[in-house]
């Protein structure tokens, strides 16, 4: 997961920073997780709507990593389509009702690091997106609504209760 732009869309990382990531870590990366704005400014492309997501996803890819999973929380909708595709050209697509609330605070780390488990549990990468999307679906549902912004998600769930 890039962490490269705020919630609240202020930048994370200085100009040499950008490019030691896109020159240094993402060639190495099994896959990159970014959310729509971290895309963007990865790419130096816009991609916002669905149908522009696989051009998008592509000029990631050219950058280096195994695969891109192209978070979609950002985009506006009742439905969330992330979008996954390797190096090798095979893609997929995730989809899931928006669930209404601030408590997302985490999602994206939380996703990467779900995904990471399971391909450290040599699920396939699919899979591993999947039960990883449905870990965070779960967390999301049942956050514990602390906080007045952005609060946490229940990381305390586990996975059998989801997955």
């Amino acid at each position: 997961d890039p962490v490269m732009i705020a919630k609240g869309g202020a930048s994370l990382l200085e100009e040499a920073a950008m490019t030691a990531l896109k020159e240094r870590m993402i060639p190495k990366a099994a896959i990159l997780t970014p959310n729509l704005p971290e895309a963007e400014a990865l790419a130096d492309r816009q991609g916002s709507s669905v149908a522009d997501a696989e051009a998008l996803v592509q000029a990631l890819l050219v950058l280096g990593p195994q695969a891109v999973l192209l978070k979609g929380g950002h985009r506006d909708g009742a439905t969330v389509h992330d979008l996954l595709m390797s190096a090798s050209g095979a893609g997929q697509t995730f989809e899931n009702a928006r669930i209404e609330t601030v408590h997302t605070h985490g999602t994206g780390c939380t996703l990467a690091s779900a995904i990471a488990t399971g391909l450290a549990q040599n699920l396939d990468l699919a899979t591993a997106v999947s039960r990883g999307r449905n870990y965070v679906l779960e967390a999301i549902r049942t956050a514990p609504g602390y906080g007045n912004g952005h609060g946490p998600l229940n990381h305390g769930h586990t996975m059998s209760t989801c997955c």
